[in-house]
């Protein structure tokens, strides 16, 4: 994270301006619980992971933010956290007070102008910011805004026997907006979707059923936002590393390692919705697999 508290990083992709959007960096323990195949002798020995995204004991650094930019003069957030104030199970998720709003109203975002949110996937820690309370109740922290996941992903989870912890993310953070019929479903197929032109979502299922990627073009020049298909870069040069809440460990692997062969050695700009800064780079072979080539952000 940036010590200057005004500095906003972002990314150039053609005439797109992509901004990261940070919420906070998650307690060392994160790593160990969610990848816990990336043990730390594992992680030690992969000099490049250091210092940006491993400290020297193996331990990985793992981030929370959103992502922000404007495209065919719409404001897009892709995913949206884990929230202030939101009940949850997780110690390093509950009932957090940061300054999110504001750092997204520095970058040019304010909730009131957002036009279009993008959910990866319905997961805790990207659903936050949905919504926020307001005399004590949960609105929508972006009145103007189309709220868009993919079909499969909304409708797996109202099948799925959820624990009470699920439950309380869906009551607070989901379905208001659901009441309020801003959420829109789309059909991902696999070759993917056009959401307007240069913005497209493509399906890395695993991790959840319906998780998709989010993929930028402009000025012939490519992006592609993780979610959650891609937690570390550790996963680059290990994919068979999965995170303990994949809903389908194999086909996660499988999403994974379809999504680096299509990046690697290629001009895509990877920007990792949970990698620390430096949060994106370029995936390169490396020794049979892949290593990350980090793509500073500029700071504004």
């Amino acid at each position: 994270m940036s010590t200057d508290p005004t500095a906003i990083p972002s990314w150039a992709v053609g005439d797109i301006t992509v901004h990261r959007i940070d919420e906070v960096l998650l307690p060392p323990a994160t790593g160990s619980w969610l990848l816990p195949d990336a043990t730390p002798d594992l992680v030690a020995r992969q000099d490049w992971l250091r210092p940006h995204f491993a400290d020297d004991e193996g331990t990985l650094r793992i981030d929370s933010h959103s992502f922000a930019f404007t495209l065919g003069g719409l404001r897009v957030l892709v995913d949206t956290g884990i929230g202030n104030g939101k009940q949850r199970a997780n110690p390093a998720w509950h009932d957090l007070d940061t300054d999110y709003l504001r750092r997204l109203t520095t970058a040019g975002f304010s909730p009131d102008q957002v036009d279009l949110v993008i959910l990866t996937h319905l997961h805790a820690d990207h659903v936050g910011w949905n919504t926020q309370q307001v005399n004590g109740e949960w609105v929508p922290t972006f009145p103007r805004a189309r709220y868009l996941t993919s079909r499969t992903e909304r409708e797996f989870w109202a099948g799925y026997d959820m624990e009470e912890a699920r439950k309380q993310m869906f009551r607070d953070s989901v379905i208001p907006v659901e009441e309020v019929g801003l959420l829109d479903l789309l059909d991902v197929p696999a070759e993917g979707t056009d959401v307007l032109p240069g913005l497209r979502l493509l399906p890395t299922p695993g991790h959840t059923p319906g998780h998709v990627a989010v993929e930028l073009t402009s000025g012939g020049r490519r992006a592609l936002i993780t979610g959650d298909c891609i937690h570390h870069p550790v996963q680059l040069v290990h994919p068979t590393i999965g995170a303990c809440v994949d809903i389908d460990p194999q086909q996660s692997e499988t999403s994974r390692r379809t999504l680096l062969g299509s990046l690697a050695d290629t001009d895509t700009l990877v920007l990792g919705t949970h990698f620390a800064p430096p949060t994106a780079g370029h995936v390169i072979t490396h020794q049979g697999t892949y290593r990350l080539s980090p793509a500073p952000a500029d700071s504004h």
